[in-house]
């Protein structure tokens, strides 16, 4: 490659980039991703395990037709194994929220996930509805999570980096979200399973 060509590709490189005010303009939806997940899942971390506790006996009896090992899996919950699935889950959120800092906003990682952070929230929201009671994240689900993901969407818009949203964009994000908290969980019963180190 000739330097002529290299000045050109470094050029083209650079036009690419979003410029620094760009990235700062829209750094509160797009670093703000992670601190929005974060206050939701301290909520979840603070109530899961009571939750399970009080409330599986009470819907396993209201909710027959669930399979028995759902029940099972929720009265099981342990909350340090819980934690660290939330901590899994931040390490997939923080990488998400960078490269849609790094991107200025139009990283489809980074748009998915804010997708499926949305969805998650109308998912404990229908959650709550289903149990016709409180659900662990359903009182940050309505004052952060949707709230937030509007608004960022809007950010997003207004800087024109938002992808146009299709229903297959929509089970994207929210596949993604789930798909992450599997191995979040996956990855946590493995850590928590480790023998110690001698």
């Amino acid at each position: 490659m000739t330097d002529s060509n290299t000045r050109m590709d470094t050029a083209a490189l650079a036009a690419a980039a979003p410029a620094p005010a760009a990235l700062a303009a829209l750094a509160p939806a797009t670093l703000g991703l992670l601190a929005a997940w974060a206050v939701h899942d301290l909520e979840e971390v603070a109530t899961m395990t009571r939750w399970s506790r009080t409330r599986v006996p009470v819907l396993r009896a209201r909710h027959p037709r669930v399979p028995d090992r759902v029940w099972r899996r929720l009265e099981a919950v342990d909350s340090r194994e819980f934690a660290t699935a939330v901590g899994v889950m931040g390490v997939v959120v923080a990488a998400a929220a960078a490269d849609g800092y790094r991107t200025g906003g139009r990283s489809a990682f980074y748009q998915s996930a804010l997708d499926g952070f949305g969805l998650h929230g109308v998912v404990h929201l229908a959650q709550a509805a289903v149990t016709r009671g409180y659900t662990p994240g359903v009182v940050t689900s309505p004052l952060v999570v949707v709230p937030f993901t509007l608004w960022a969407r809007g950010r997003l818009r207004r800087a024109g980096v938002l992808r146009p949203t299709r229903p297959r964009d929509l089970a994207r994000g929210l596949g993604l979200a789930a798909a992450a908290v599997v191995v979040s969980h996956a990855a946590a019963r493995r850590i928590r399973r480790a023998p110690a180190m001698p």
